[in-house]
């Protein structure tokens, strides 16, 4: 109390015009004290803000990439499509890879249909292959311009020949529906 009391004194004493210069002082410090704790609450409040869009930038990045890689399947699924003729089937793709052993064997199976999609789907055996040329012929069906699903495959080698083997392969044709319409 007593340190009150020699302030107030001391202020007293003061003349006019310095106590005029004083309190304008005086006002500036605490207008600038005022301002600086604003700017002070607003910074933190843009700092909490940042680092909450950090944490959501953190989470987004995994999927933009998911997103990008499926949307580069869905791009490469529907250019196979576009590549497809009327009269594809599993059975003419099996021949114009050109890989025969000595007997191929193709029974037509019932496909589904999902999704607007159909399955033209074929159970495929070719007997009398060497390993070169199986591993040549899935990579051909996988890698080639049509939409094709390998949804079983068996390789086996042969009791009278372990050089070649026979190779069973459950193959589906990806097409449109019918009654489906181009984008």
């Amino acid at each position: 109390m007593r340190l009150l009391e020699i302030i107030s004194d001391r202020w007293q004493a003061l003349d006019a015009r310095t106590r005029l210069w004083a309190g304008y002082a005086l006002i500036v410090l605490l207008a600038s004290a005022v301002g600086w704790s604003m700017l002070s609450a607003r910074v933190q409040a843009l700092e909490k803000k940042r680092t909450a869009r950090e944490a959501v930038l953190k989470e987004m990045l995994p999927l933009k990439v998911a997103y990008l890689s499926a949307r580069q399947s869905s791009d490469q699924l529907r250019g196979r499509m576009a590549s497809l003729r009327p009269d594809d089937s599993p059975a003419k793709i099996i021949e114009e890879t050109g890989i025969k052993g000595k007997s191929v064997k193709i029974v037509p199976l019932k496909g589904e249909e999902k999704n607007g999609v159909s399955e033209d789907t074929a159970d495929i055996r070719i007997e009398g292959l060497t390993l070169n040329e199986a591993i040549n012929m899935l990579y051909r069906l996988e890698k080639g311009g049509r939409p094709l699903v390998i949804k079983k495959s068996n390789l086996r080698v042969r009791f009278d020949d372990p050089s070649r083997s026979d190779l069973t392969l459950i193959l589906a044709l990806l097409k449109p529906a019918p009654g489906q319409t181009k984008p």
